[in-house]
């Protein structure tokens, strides 16, 4: 027998949640284990804090390989959290669709400075 009651209701949308969800945490976790080895390397310092003692910090391969990865986690994280904004509040497709190139690039060139000036250390 066939159902004749409410409306057909059109499922819409990437279904991104589980997904975006875990990124975020994944990708705080990494942040916030680089802030405590970062500040630990800062506490382990001795004497003022000044271009050397960074330059001494970001020298070692697994610093530069920690904080490259906190570059690629920070440009994910905000892709995220933006690229929802967009979806959310921009109703024109065209609007939004612009956003989402403007935003993917934008990241994308900070976070190849940010590797650029990290392996010039």
């Amino acid at each position: 027998m066939a159902v004749t009651y409410g409306s057909k209701r059109n499922v819409v949308g990437a279904h991104y949640g589980v997904r975006d969800w875990i990124v975020q945490r994944a990708t705080a976790v990494i942040i916030t284990l680089f802030t405590l080895a970062l500040l630990v390397q800062v506490l382990i310092a001795r004497g003022p804090i000044g271009y050397d003692v960074w330059a001494g910090i970001f020298s070692r391969q697994w610093m530069k390989v920690m904080t490259f990865a906190v570059i690629v986690s920070i440009a994910w994280h905000a892709w995220v959290g933006v690229r929802n904004v967009w979806m959310d509040y921009v109703k024109p497709a065209g609007i939004r669709v612009t956003l989402h190139v403007l935003t993917a690039a934008w990241l994308v060139a900070c976070a190849g400075w940010g590797a650029q000036v990290l392996w010039r250390l």
